[in-house]
């Protein structure tokens, strides 16, 4: 799922290619992608886009007349720019949005249909989409130690969970733990001042490093590329390769449809944490640390 860094720079992008265009028209290739009825998809035929932003990890089109386009990716949905009139792919393309100097496609590979537009009017209807969560970048330590702390949850949970912090998910979670070097099932109210510091730093350094790098890769493109792994993360996607700081494999749980990626030697003092499926069939054979997993 495209986390804060990459809606930033769609949005950034979109916004250097949309400023005071007129929409001409949407072409729905998917019509269930659209959750909305009133207004109107039509209503925003003709109006200007007059500046785009960012809810949590949804995309909003703002346009004159107080009216909202809100984009939300999910996890395989993206955004991609092409030639004025630029057709909708078979198969995965959801709509597509016209403007005199191209179009905007929006698509989706996955066969589980989860992005979602909505047409909302006014302020108050655009609020309705906040979670709540905590904007870290503009928030100091003592806000970020309040806002995780006030309910007893797992690091990955809280800083996965859009009501406590906005614009994080399974892939820069896991680069910030390890950045932290702190447990994914560390328990947030069980964290010391030190730990507490850590944590806040390496969420705002990761955030800011990897916004640094998209921009730097998109220049003044468009963001075509769009994926939660990159070659330079240190973990997430990285599931037994060698760490890149003590060359320990790099450990997974996966659980549902997400996965968390962690260095057991680097954040866990070498412990493995369980894997409920492996676990639960290993029983009393699941290794519990790196040097019982390297001895089978």
């Amino acid at each position: 799922m495209p986390e804060l860094p990459d809606v930033t720079v769609y949005v950034e992008r979109l916004k250097a290619y949309l400023d005071d265009q007129p929409l001409q028209r949407v072409r729905l290739r998917s019509p269930f992608v659209l959750r909305s009825v009133s207004p109107p998809l039509s209503e925003l035929h003709g109006r200007r886009v007059h500046d785009v932003s960012r809810i949590g990890k949804r995309i909003v089109l703002h346009f004159e007349g107080e009216l909202y386009l809100v984009i939300h990716l999910m996890i395989a949905g993206r955004l991609r720019w092409r030639k004025p009139n630029a057709a909708v792919p078979r198969g995965n393309g959801l709509a597509a949005f016209d403007f005199a100097h191209g179009t905007v496609l929006f698509t989706e590979a996955a066969k589980k249909k989860r992005a979602s537009l909505h047409v909302v009017s006014g302020a108050q209807a655009l609020a309705a989409f906040e979670r709540g969560g905590l904007d870290v970048l503009g928030a100091g330590e003592t806000a970020f130690r309040n806002a995780l702390s006030q309910q007893n949850h797992t690091l990955k949970r809280a800083l996965t969970d859009p009501r406590i912090v906005s614009g994080i998910g399974n892939a820069y979670s896991d680069e910030i733990l390890f950045a932290a070097r702190l447990s994914p099932f560390k328990q947030t109210q069980h964290l010391d001042d030190a730990e507490w510091a850590r944590l806040h730093a390496a969420t705002c350094d990761t955030l800011s490093t990897w916004i640094a790098r998209r921009r730097s890769e998109v220049g003044e493109g468009f963001p075509d590329k769009v994926t939660a792994f990159h070659p330079e993360m240190a973990v997430h996607g990285r599931f037994k390769q060698p760490c890149r700081v003590c060359g320990k494999p790099v450990q997974r749980i996966v659980y549902a449809e997400n996965e968390c990626n962690y260095c057991a030697h680097c954040q866990t003092a070498g412990r493995l944490l369980a894997d409920r499926a492996l676990s639960r069939l290993l029983k009393a054979n699941w290794p519990k640390t790196l040097d019982e997993l390297e001895a089978l």
